[in-house]
C-alpha cells in the first residue's frame, strides 16, 4: 500500500533510494578519488586538452593547432583553442510552478520532475562531479549551492523537498515566465557546466528562445519535458474545470473529441540547441531511468 500523499508530496526515502538505480545507468563510473590524475597537487601546465573554440587564424597562432577540416570547408585557415579539462558540474533546475502541480495518474508532474532530477543528480555525484539546484516555486526561486559527494546530494534533496512543499502550500495560480527562472540559473552556472531542466514548458515567456539559445551555446543544456497523458489524449467523459481567473464549469469530451495533437515543443527545444527527452509522469523509477539514458545520445 502506498503511503498517504504518494505522488503528491515528495518521498525523501524514494529520492534517496534512486541513488542505486542511477549508478546502474549506462556509462555510470566509479567515483574518482580526485578530479585530477595523481595524488599530488600541482600547477597545470600547457594548453590543456579540452577544445574551447575554433576561430580564424591570426598572426602569432601556432600552426600546429590548425583545424584542417574547418579550414578545408571554409577556405579560410582556422585554429583550435584549448582549455584545461574541468570536473563535471551539473545544475538541476526544478520547475515547481503552479502548472506543474498537476497529475492524473501515478504522480504530479512536479513530483516526476523531482524524481528525474534526483536520479541525474545522483549519477553526476557518482561520476565525481558537483551538483547544485534551482527550484522555481510560486513563492519565489530557491537554491541549493554546488557541492560534491553524497552529503551534498542529500542536502540538495532536502532543499528540493522543502521547495516542493512550499509550492504545494502556495495559493498562487499563475506561472512566472520560465525564461526568468533560466536566467536565475544562468547566474549560478559555472563556465561549461551542465544545466538540466525538468519542466512542462508552460508559460515559457516572451524571451524564452533567446535565453535558452544562449544557455545552450555557453553550457550543456538538457531538458526533461515532463507530461501527463491526460494532456495529450484526454479520455472521453465530463470534467470539471476552473480557470486562473476563477471561472468554473464542466467540459464534455466525447469519443470524437480531441485526439493527440501535433506538439512541436521537442523540435523547438532542439532547434535552440538543447538535448530533450519526453517523460511520462506515470512511469515508475525503472522505466524513468531508461528514458533518461536517452540524454546520452
Amino acid at each position: 500500500m502506498e503511503p498517504p500523499g504518494a505522488g503528491v508530496d515528495l518521498d525523501l526515502d524514494q529520492l534517496l533510494r534512486l541513488r542505486h538505480l542511477a549508478f546502474r545507468m549506462r556509462n555510470a563510473k566509479i567515483p574518482p578519488r580526485s578530479t585530477l590524475p595523481g595524488g599530488v597537487v600541482h600547477r597545470r601546465r600547457g594548453r590543456g586538452l579540452e577544445i574551447n573554440d575554433i576561430r580564424p587564424w591570426s598572426d602569432g597562432d601556432d600552426l600546429r593547432h590548425l583545424d584542417r577540416n574547418v579550414t578545408a570547408r571554409t577556405g579560410v585557415p582556422h585554429v583550435r583553442t584549448f582549455r584545461d579539462e574541468r570536473e563535471r558540474t551539473a545544475l538541476l533546475v526544478a520547475d515547481f510552478r503552479p502548472s506543474m502541480l498537476f497529475g492524473t495518474r501515478r504522480a504530479l508532474r512536479s513530483v516526476a520532475a523531482a524524481e528525474a532530477l534526483a536520479m541525474l543528480g545522483w549519477r553526476a555525484i557518482g561520476e565525481g562531479g558537483r551538483v547544485g539546484m534551482v527550484a522555481a516555486t510560486p513563492a519565489g526561486t530557491r537554491f541549493a549551492r554546488l557541492g560534491r559527494g553524497s552529503r551534498a546530494m542529500i542536502s540538495l534533496i532536502g532543499e528540493m523537498a522543502e521547495a516542493h512543499r512550499a509550492a504545494l502550500a502556495s495559493p498562487a495560480t499563475a506561472d512566472a515566465p520560465l525564461a526568468a527562472v533560466l536566467e536565475a540559473a544562468e547566474e549560478l552556472a559555472g563556465t561549461g557546466s551542465s544545466l538540466i531542466v525538468a519542466t512542462g514548458l508552460d508559460a515559457p515567456g516572451d524571451r524564452f528562445d533567446e535565453v535558452a539559445a544562449r544557455l545552450a551555446l555557453r553550457h550543456d543544456l538538457s531538458v526533461v519535458l515532463v507530461e501527463d497523458r491526460f494532456e495529450r489524449v484526454p479520455p472521453p467523459g465530463a470534467y470539471p474545470y476552473m480557470t486562473v481567473d476563477g471561472d468554473a464549469g464542466w467540459i464534455r469530451i466525447g469519443t470524437d473529441g480531441p485526439q493527440a495533437r501535433p506538439d512541436d515543443r521537442t523540435g523547438r527545444l532542439r532547434r535552440l540547441g538543447a538535448r530533450v527527452v519526453r517523460l511520462d509522469s506515470a512511469l515508475d523509477a525503472e522505466a524513468m531511468a531508461g528514458v533518461l539514458e536517452q540524454l546520452d545520445g
